[in-house]
């Protein structure tokens, strides 16, 4: 997943505004994407259900871009949000990153969120499976 917020930041790169005199190579504006784009793809893996990732990371990233340059930053972002999103559906089990695997959506009798590993392209894991069938009948 590391390749998709590299991809984001490496075409957005040459463009970030340098603005500060003290930082005439705008590596505080550049680290600011770099770290948003790692938030976002981060979110996506965790979260299945991230509303609107796009729409996240232009609104992180955008100050740190000239007004002839959103429409560009725009672009960029949706179709490689939109490609990391594809890959993750198509491939959960190879949708990772460094930390905890992704665990099951539902909660315990005890209200703790479960534990469990979700089944292959599912949210949920067998002792909740049964939560995906009631949202698709509700949908």
């Amino acid at each position: 997943m590391y390749q998709f917020s590299r991809a984001i930041y490496r075409e957005l790169s040459p463009r970030v505004i340098v603005e500060d005199r003290r930082d005439p190579t705008g590596c505080r504006n550049k680290r600011a994407v770099l770290d948003a784009c790692e938030t976002v793809v981060c979110r996506l893996v965790r979260e299945r259900h991230f509303a609107r990732p796009e729409r996240w990371l232009f609104r992180e990233v955008r100050p740190h871009f000239r007004v002839n340059d959103q429409l560009y930053v725009w672009r960029v972002i949706k179709g490689h949000v939109g490609l990391a999103i594809e890959f993750i559906s198509r491939h959960p089990e190879l949708a990772t990153v460094d930390g905890p695997p992704p665990s099951c959506g539902a909660f315990t009798r005890k209200g703790q969120p479960c534990q469990r590993t979700p089944l292959p392209g599912r949210d949920h894991c067998p002792s909740h499976k049964h939560l995906e069938e009631i949202e698709e009948l509700a949908a």
